[in-house]
């Protein structure tokens, strides 16, 4: 017995140690191209952000749904030179902080209020991709203190969707479903967000492959079904014409994602995106050629032009 018991000790303290040479992966130990800097909120937020580049206006990137400030890096690189460029990862995604949170577009409009002012920031253009660029709605429509611009990316928001439609989405998207999603229908997904993927972007494959690992991983799969409720239960469509700010609308003419193919199929994104340009009375449209939906990397230098001249 004596020996059983010297046998049980000597595992427990290998397993131990094993334990803390071998900590569990984290969506922390992802490599980020920049300084990552951190801001506590309220509701034990920590939020986490790039802050590059200085000049008299700042940028404020807000990344889609699933994705992370990583995928600015194109235009970070190049809208720095002359701008200050922040961009956050949302609470939920990346760096920050996960947690018990409602994850709808209020409660990321009020994420984003709270960056800016916590910041101090002036002369702010927001600029949201996708599911960012609802958030970045819901954030004027709130108030567009200290923003002077907005920029929208392959909006969510411009489509609508019947109430079947929309319950038919949540039941699409659900944490089970995204959790047993197999790798090749991961690196599909990927895909499809593009015309042509460019191999440059390959590691966003690589980073949710590797997030599958994380001890966040439960719960990202619990917060991204929220995200999606969040979309379809906080629409913007009908409130576009309230939003003053002079805004830049941009898509990608080969989008696969907006509008959406199995509920939309004879939709094309150019109408998607006329469809919300014409409602915002200071916008102007560009569509983007040989693009999907994930414009601003496919076709970073159209896109960071087209925001260039905008900022004129």
């Amino acid at each position: 017995m004596k020996q059983l018991i010297t046998l049980l000790i000597v595992l427990l303290s290998f397993f131990a140690t094993s334990a803390q040479n071998n900590p569990p992966t984290s969506m922390q130990d992802w490599h980020y191209p920049y300084e990552v800097h951190h801001l506590r909120l309220p509701g034990q937020i920590d939020l986490a952000y790039a802050d590059e580049g200085a000049g008299e206006q700042t940028l404020l990137f807000i990344h889609g749904l699933g994705s992370y400030l990583k995928a600015w890096s194109k235009n970070i690189n190049v809208l720095k030179e002359n701008h200050r460029c922040i961009a956050l990862d949302l609470p939920g995604y990346g760096k920050s902080s996960k947690g018990e949170h409602p994850y709808d577009m209020s409660f990321f409009a009020e994420t984003v209020r709270a960056l800016i002012d916590s910041l101090g920031l002036k002369n702010v253009t927001l600029v949201g991709h996708s599911m960012g660029g609802q958030v970045a709605m819901h954030t004027v429509l709130r108030s567009n203190e200290n923003i002077e611009k907005l920029i929208l990316i392959a909006p969510a928001g411009f489509e609508t969707f019947t109430d079947s439609e929309r319950q038919w989405l949540q039941n699409v998207y659900t944490a089970q479903v995204i959790k047993a999603t197999p790798e090749a229908q991961i690196v599909k997904n990927f895909e499809i967000n593009f015309h042509h993927m460019p191999d440059d972007a390959r590691f966003m494959i690589d980073d949710r492959l590797f997030m599958r690992e994380t001890v966040e991983y439960d719960r990202y799969c619990e917060m991204i079904p929220q995200c999606v409720k969040g979309m379809l239960d906080e629409p913007v469509f009908d409130r576009l014409p309230e939003i003053k700010l002079p805004t830049l609308v941009i898509f990608g003419e080969n989008d696969l994602l907006i509008p959406n193919r199995l509920l939309h199929a004879s939709l094309a994104p150019q109408a998607v995106a006329e469809s919300g340009h014409q409602r915002i009375a200071h916008s102007v449209l560009k569509m983007v050629p040989e693009a999907g939906h994930f414009v601003q990397w496919e076709q970073s230098e159209a896109v960071n032009g087209a925001v260039l001249e905008f900022l004129k």
